[in-house]
């Protein structure tokens, strides 16, 4: 077991920013206490490695894929965000020895809006997909109190899945059957990772003032989904850079009981 204290769990895992962005977090606040890294979890393997990690120097750790329903299992108590993601990407042991899951996701993409000057109160809004990055930050997303919420895929099953946690807030659509537009729609499909955007209606982004996608690229490049927005008029088009930094600077704070400084993480990570 390597000698770190906090940790990133998944597999891969040797591409995760999370040791770089929670070192920096740690430095700027003078925190001399936390030693981050990586921990690759082997298939199949999720239980005995946390429990090892834990059991050694092991005080928190983030999760990535695709251990997040892993590690909601694997928790003793749950936050009530994790517990509506239904997955876990932060764990705690607490002084009892037990361990607490959260899911900081939602939260970090609403964080991200309220930094670059966003406001989901009252707003028409629309969530691209139905996954578990979907899943993930309705329950945020709804505390603001939108005006509407409508998620659309594929396949509307699964939309309604999520839609029947909250009965009456969230309307659910395929996409050959979506009308009206939205002001701020979220792509939390996939689809850019492999150059792909989701078929959306070009209707939606009539009066849409902003299209945030999930995926981000490390180098500042825009994805497919906001290169599509900016064609269609969007004026602001965002990936999720920001969200990746504010959900990590939640993770601290779960950890630390401090918020961290985010803005050298901004100013020098990408």
């Amino acid at each position: 077991m390597p000698d770190f204290n906090y940790v990133v769990m998944g597999n891969p895992i040797s591409h995760s920013m999370s040791p770089t962005i929670q070192n920096l977090f740690a430095k700027s606040m003078g925190n001399q206490d936390i030693c981050y890294g990586t921990l690759l979890v082997p298939e199949g393997k999720f239980t005995e490695t946390a429990d090892a990690f834990f059991a050694d120097k092991g005080c928190g750790c983030n999760i990535t894929l695709p251990c997040k329903l892993d590690a909601f299992t694997y928790a003793d108590k749950l936050t009530d965000y994790a517990k509506r993601a239904g997955a876990v990407n932060a764990l705690k042991k607490l002084p009892d020895g037990s361990v607490l899951g959260d899911n900081t996701d939602g939260r970090g993409f609403v964080s991200d809006l309220k930094r670059l000057g966003f406001s989901l109160k009252n707003e028409r809004v629309l969530i691209l997909g139905a996954g578990g990055a979907a899943k993930g930050i309705v329950f945020p997303i709804l505390e603001q109190q939108p005006e509407s919420l409508t998620i659309v895929n594929r396949t509307p099953s699964k939309a309604s899945d999520i839609a029947k946690d909250y009965p009456g807030r969230i309307s659910v659509s395929t996409f050959e059957e979506l009308t009206g537009s939205f002001d701020i729609i979220i792509n939390a499909t996939s689809a850019s990772i492999s150059q792909k955007v989701p078929p959306v209606p070009k209707e939606a982004f009539a009066n849409t003032v902003l299209a945030y996608d999930l995926m981000y690229s490390k180098d500042g490049q825009k994805t497919v989904f906001m290169q599509m927005a900016d064609s269609l008029g969007v004026k602001n088009t965002f990936d999720g850079w920001g969200m990746l930094i504010m959900q990590a600077a939640l993770s601290y704070e779960l950890w630390h009981g401090i918020v961290p400084d985010v803005a050298e993480a901004f100013a020098t990570l990408r």
